[in-house]
């Protein structure tokens, strides 16, 4: 996985990485982890979490795990985001089938709940994403990737460029003892933008490992795929 990682971002010391932040005492694994590929590592102090931040295809990019700022998250969360410049047109996200399923109840429950006459401000994007954009779907996926995910996009030409042969690998080979498709877990690409949302579970490292590796590979295929100067 490092060296997966390592041919996304590029060896470290190139100019497009960033130097290791040392926090005071030992380095733990995360930073330890983080130098290897040249990120910049943050501790937030004791429990508080941390961000990571580098470039991939030579676009800023920046991971943090913290409090969840969605409610449909329970514990701690990796959330990150990539400053890819892709064409703003672009709209599509990846969500697992639970959270879809979930979702789709709140908001079946929220609509039928006659004493709610307006809408609520407070109403994740995601929701509103499930009324906004069908879903995709098209052969030569992995076997049981349609069951645990959901694609959803404008365009399916634009989904199928961001959820490419390795993504989709990357997607249904999750570390062991919890798959990260079991929990809360969104990635999608909006404004020009990339974006990876999820459960924390189980936070560990190799969980970190390979969020990042989605997220970092996704985010190149969109670079790839999705720029603003290609026509789909």
């Amino acid at each position: 996985m490092f060296d997966r990682l390592k041919k996304v971002l590029g060896s470290p010391g190139k100019p497009e990485t960033q130097p290791l932040v040392q926090p005071a005492g030992q380095l733990e694994p995360v930073a330890e982890w983080a130098g290897g590929l040249g990120f910049t590592y943050e501790g937030f102090g004791e429990g508080r979490g941390f961000a990571l931040s580098g470039r991939v295809s030579g676009k800023p990019f920046k991971l943090e795990r913290g409090k969840s700022s969605r409610d449909y998250i329970r514990g701690e969360e990796l959330r990150a985001r990539g400053e890819l410049k892709v064409n703003d047109d672009a709209s599509v996200l990846i969500m697992n089938r639970p959270l879809k399923e979930a979702l789709e109840k709140k908001a079946y429950e929220m609509y039928t709940d006659t004493l709610q006459t307006t809408a609520d401000p407070s109403l994740p994007e995601e929701m509103r994403w499930l009324a906004m954009y069908p879903e995709a779907g098209w052969d030569g996926m992995p076997e049981g990737f349609w069951d645990r995910y959901s694609v959803l996009a404008d365009q399916k030409e634009q989904a199928q460029q961001l959820v490419t042969a390795k993504v989709a690998e990357l997607l249904m080979s999750w570390p062991k003892p919890a798959p990260a498709d079991e929990v809360p877990f969104i990635l999608m690409i909006l404004r020009g933008k990339s974006y990876l949302r999820m459960q924390y579970t189980p936070a560990d490292l190799p969980t970190l490992q390979h969020a990042m590796l989605v997220f970092t590979t996704a985010s190149e295929a969109a670079v790839a795929g999705l720029s603003a100067d290609i026509t789909i």
